[in-house]
């Protein structure tokens, strides 16, 4: 009797693993897509994923829906570790009605979500779905909304990481949007409220799959994603790379990484970098790659508001997030999207812990009508507001220039930085030194008998006493005007001071950032 017992479980196990059948499984691999239990089974260490719910199947009688009832109703849940670290996670399952969420399919997730939250383990979510079933109605939308429900609890609490691996459309689209993280597939993945049938007949735009919500689209142009992958492999990689770097909850330290790129190194090259001319663009990821840990940058947000630059990298072994201008890239300026792209990811370190650096070559905030228009005021003050409400230790390096209310708001003393570093080449003033001279000395312009010779003889004057480091130091407003080449080692020494910072906001229920 136990023999028979024992068996019939091997056959539900068997079948709840097959999801969809074989044949299913067969169309998802010539999509060139992984199934959800391939997935988890690459993604965590092997042997470790400890499944949950597998025998869950769902409840609904409408058309004809209980005659078909699969073990585990389309996503697969649990546990397991990923490099010994354990973290919670579902992978929705294509293969079982297109991967639809219906009732029991959200509970599993709401349980997981549950799990990980009480346990402080980091929540990571396949997802390929088709969207709501629709033959459970509202079950479906109820369903939604208690998964969003748990994304909003579970924020600042675990990290939340989403893969799109398949199709996310409608109400499906709003869970990975609330969580920490989001990584696209090319060319298989994508990302829509609304398809192109609905918007052909509602707009009268043509528009297919990829160009409305694909990888590329989303990277590029919307930000709504954060990480482009070429395929499953590489985005299964991406996360893992990614929890290397970040604690699993809010009460845990980073990752320590040891390391043998010596903490007193110094690297030559940096004295170099800054050109002579000040309009003069170059790579500031030349100058991150210099001065972390074995040059080991893991960029977030790559293409997307790239006159910014933010990611993850290890100074003496220690996680830091990097926030960096790139005068690459529209002169460095602060616009609209760079400035949400820089809030959002300033407090996700400060939600978890993790050191900020700040490189600053900022000229100001980009000019124009579109720009105004658009809410630059209300997004500029969003990054403003993110670095003022950081308390976790937060360090600034301004390698050029640094003018205006961008000087303030990337990250100065003014709004609680523990230390500010400046580079000889250094220019912190109200603004440039052409703009400033054709408002204070116009006069003198006008009046003179050749006046754009006296305009350049004015503007030097201006660079002599102003476009410098040292007003500002005399103020002490920069901590301390170093080399390029050693800007490691003060980092380092000075973070080995600040890492046992404790510093609180005022009691309060929430701040009202700008949104």
């Amino acid at each position: 009797m136990v023999k028979d017992r024992i068996e019939e479980l091997d056959a539900l196990s068997s079948e709840s693993e097959l999801g969809g059948g074989q044949n299913r499984i067969d169309k998802q691999h010539s999509s060139g897509k992984w199934t959800a239990r391939e997935r988890i089974d690459y993604l965590l260490d092997s042997g470790s994923f400890e499944e949950v719910d597998k025998y869950v199947r769902h409840q609904c009688h409408d058309y004809g829906m209980f005659k078909n009832r699969p073990y585990g109703d389309g996503v697969v849940t649990g546990t397991g570790t990923v490099n010994g670290r354990p973290v919670a996670i579902f992978s929705q399952d294509f293969t079982v009605f297109g991967g639809s969420l219906g009732e029991m399919f959200a509970s599993k997730i709401v349980k997981i979500n549950s799990i990980g939250q009480k346990n402080g383990l980091p929540v990571i979510g396949l997802n390929d779905s088709g969207g709501a079933r629709i033959q459970e109605g509202v079950l479906s939308l109820a369903g939604y909304a208690d998964i969003f429900l748990q994304n909003v609890m579970s924020s600042g609490v675990i990290p939340q990481i989403s893969a799109i691996m398949g199709p996310c459309a409608g109400g499906a689209v709003y869970s990975p949007a609330i969580t920490d993280f989001i990584y696209m597939v090319s060319g298989t993945s994508h990302m829509f409220v609304t398809g192109p049938a609905v918007i052909k007949a509602v707009t009268h735009e043509d528009i297919d799959f990829e160009s409305l919500g694909g990888a590329a689209v989303h990277n590029e142009i919307s930000g709504v994603a954060h990480f482009e992958s070429e395929s499953d492999e590489d985005c299964l990689n991406g996360i893992k790379r990614l929890l290397s770097f970040i604690p699993s909850n809010n009460m845990d330290s980073p990752p320590y990484a040891p390391t043998d790129d010596p903490a007193d190194r110094t690297e030559p090259a940096l004295d170099e970098i800054i050109p002579n001319d000040p309009n003069i663009p170059y790579d500031m990821k030349d100058v991150i790659r210099l001065l972390v840990d074995d040059g080991d940058f893991y960029e977030v947000h790559e293409h997307w508001a790239r006159n910014i630059l933010v990611g993850f990298a290890r100074m003496a072994g220690y996680t830091f997030g990097i926030i960096a201008n790139q005068p690459n890239h529209l002169a460095g300026c602060l616009d609209i999207n760079s400035s949400t792209k820089g809030a959002r990811f300033v407090r996700f370190c400060d939600a978890f812990n993790i050191p900020l650096l700040v490189l600053e070559d900022i000229p100001g905030f980009l000019p124009g009508v579109n720009q105004e228009h658009g809410g630059i005021i209300r997004n500029g003050a969003k990054l403003i507001y993110a670095f003022a409400e950081a308390t976790v230790p937060k360090m600034t390096v301004i390698t050029r220039k640094a003018y205006g209310g961008a000087y303030c708001a990337m990250n100065s003393r003014h709004i609680r930085a523990d230390a500010v570093f400046a580079w000889p080449s250094a220019e912190i003033a109200v603004m440039g030194s052409q703009g400033a001279v054709s408002i204070i000395r116009k006069k003198e312009i006008d009046e003179a008998e050749n006046p754009n010779e006296k305009r350049q003889e004015l503007i030097l004057d201006y660079n002599r006493h102003f476009a410098t480091p040292y007003i500002a130091a005399s103020k002490g407003y920069v901590d301390h005007v170093i080399k390029p080449s050693v800007t490691r080692q003060h980092i380092i020494k000075t973070f080995n001071v600040i890492k046992t910072k404790r510093d609180h906001n005022p009691p309060k229920k929430h701040g009202n950032i700008p949104l």
